[in-house]
């Protein structure tokens, strides 16, 4: 992918970069659907989230596929992959690195942690302690980290892929809200289909998918689509209506916390990566509307009045956005 220089760019030239774009994101999106059978809606989500620069939670039970989502999302691109297994021992230099004192030259040396990468899987993330989990603060929301009094930039593209079991509680603990508002999305997986479930016992069972899986783009073409999202353009009613969906939540008499302006900046982020991926150069309502849901629920802490209802956050989010009116349109305006 080549993004036109610093000529100003026409028409043309956008719709070039969008359909490089599409074509790129498409091949992925195969890519990934290969190893992770039936779920494209959560496919699509995830390649969202990466193109819109952000961080993915992926929560569910053991043995949906959690774990082979975010490897097949790292497996696809070819750039740098670190994995982190979060356990009760983990530490917070295992996370960022550590100053380790060389003898022979007399100087310390950096050595980096599991967080330098482009693609950074944190396997279990509430299985390590809420000291271990505070060191990702940082580098999710600044792209770098400080060890020493030192400050090491992240690599770019840079994504945290994390997943955790919402049913195992026995030695876990839970994200607090600075870490979950640092994740963009989170997202189930849920059981596949049947068909797809037959289709994985004969995928799986002559080998690993993940294994045969080759890269179908770099790091710097993720880069490069990052860019041309935040290109992508929102209408003032469009942005106006992201920030009255977030105010609502802090209004509504069924949440104790609402949603953060970090939170406003994230849906609007994610809405411009999920009108790109539709061939789009503008943000529709709709799109706010469909990502509304992954991208603030985990968010929000409802009442205890409204937990003994039975009802949860992602119910709460959809009555929500009902209430908020509708603009008309976000296209762009003509000869944009």
């Amino acid at each position: 992918m080549t993004v036109t220089g610093a000529r100003r760019r026409t028409p043309e030239d956008r719709s070039g970069d969008l359909e490089r774009l599409t074509a790129t994101a498409d091949r992925l999106q195969a890519a990934v659907e290969s190893v992770v059978s039936g779920k494209p809606e959560v496919v699509r989500s995830a390649l969202t989230v990466l193109l819109a620069g952000g961080h993915l939670l992926i929560e569910d039970v053991p043995g949906v596929g959690k774990t082979i989502l975010s490897k097949a999302i790292a497996r696809a691109i070819d750039g740098r992959v670190r994995r982190i297994q979060f356990t009760p021992d983990l530490l917070p230099s295992d996370v960022t690195g550590v100053s380790i004192y060389n003898q022979v030259t007399r100087e310390f040396e950096f050595r980096p942690g599991g967080v330098f990468g482009n693609i950074v899987v944190g396997d279990e993330i509430n299985r390590a302690s809420p000291k271990t989990q505070s060191a990702l603060l940082e580098a999710m929301e600044e792209h770098q980290v400080t060890v020493d009094g030192t400050t090491y930039r992240l690599d770019d593209p840079f994504m945290v892929i994390a997943t955790q079991n919402p049913i195992e509680m026995e030695g876990t603990y839970p994200l607090p809200e600075a870490q979950r508002d640092r994740f963009m999305a989170r997202v189930s997986m849920g059981y596949p289909p049947v068909e797809a479930e037959l289709a994985m016992i004969d995928g799986h069972g002559s080998g690993d998918p993940l294994a045969q899986m080759t890269p179908v783009c770099t790091a710097a073409d993720v880069a490069e689509m990052s860019a041309l999202v935040r290109e992508v353009f929102v209408s003032p009613a469009v942005r106006r209506y992201a920030v009255d969906i977030v105010t609502a939540t802090r209004r509504s008499p069924e949440v104790r916390l609402g949603a953060s302006p970090r939170a406003t900046l994230q849906l609007v982020r994610a809405a411009r990566a999920a009108a790109a991926l539709d061939r789009r150069e503008y943000v529709l309502p709709d799109d706010l509307q469909r990502l509304v849901v992954p991208v603030l629920s985990h968010r929000l802490l409802v009442t205890p009045e409204t937990s003994m209802r039975g009802r949860s956050t992602e119910q709460v989010v959809a009555t929500i956005v009902g209430s908020v009116p509708v603009p008309d349109d976000g296209r762009a305006p003509t000869g944009r």
